[in-house]
């Protein structure tokens, strides 16, 4: 079964945030992943507005009149407040109404996100906002490490999806194929205790050309949202041939 591309804009963001202007423009990256063969686009707006901007996520939605089969999946803490022209994740949600909304707890001291949610502290503060993502129309994901107990809890607090944090397989894999193939069947345990609960499953974090294909044989895994690879794949290979390169692997 083929796996779902969504693209992360968030790189070519940071890129064009390091000058004045729209160069380069996200909404025209937008376009390109699309025409290339993604079935989606993913973003990553936060409060500190260092890459993607609300403005940013309005444009990106607005794409779906030409693109009506796009996934537009947008990610965020949804704890974070409100700071300057950053509405909070829920209301940009409401506002923009994605396919998809991805639950992830970071701040603005990660570079990066670099876990999963501990659902037993954050739980039960979830439960309102993802009752409230639904009633918007939204699929909920909620961005987990590869923790059967934790993620089974996420089934019971009313996740559509898991996004399972990948950035340890890739490191362990960069490292070693030994260490990566030890990481990856904790993630296939991982899955299994996802389906079994009936939840859907997504991936992310560091992926590429050279670790995604021992990945894409995850069982029930559905979507991979890639970003940070892709734009550097891109400088060596073109953005359209990246693009293709990588959805070659999710086929």
């Amino acid at each position: 079964m083929a796996i779902d591309l969504s693209v992360n804009l968030n790189k070519i963001a940071l890129i064009r945030n390091s000058r004045e202007g729209n160069y380069p423009d996200v909404t025209a990256f937008g376009k390109l992943s699309l025409d290339a063969g993604a079935a989606g686009l993913t973003v990553h707006p936060r409060p500190d507005q260092r890459h993607i901007t609300p403005d940013d996520v309005r444009n990106l939605a607005a794409l779906r009149t030409e693109y009506p089969r796009t996934e537009f999946n947008i990610e965020g803490n949804p704890f974070a407040p409100a700071r300057g022209t950053y509405p909070g994740l829920i209301e940009l949600v409401a506002e923009t109404n994605p396919e998809q909304c991805t639950l992830v707890p970071d701040n603005d001291t990660q570079k990066t996100s670099d876990h999963g949610f501990d659902l037993k502290t954050d739980g039960e503060r979830l439960i309102p906002l993802i009752e409230k993502l639904h009633s918007i129309g939204a699929r909920v994901s909620l961005f987990m490490d590869p923790d059967p107990e934790q993620i089974a809890l996420a089934k019971q607090i009313g996740a559509d999806r898991i996004e399972l944090y990948t950035g340890p397989y890739a490191w362990a894999f960069g490292r070693n194929k030994e260490e990566g193939e030890q990481q990856f069947l904790l993630h296939k345990a991982a899955a299994e205790a996802a389906l079994l609960c009936g939840l859907g499953i997504n991936a992310g974090h560091d992926l590429n050309l050279q670790n995604l294909p021992l990945y894409s044989q995850l069982p029930g895994l559905q979507e991979v949202s890639i970003g940070h690879a892709l734009t550097v794949d891109a400088l060596l290979m073109g953005y359209s041939e990246a693009v293709a390169a990588y959805r070659a692997i999710c086929d």
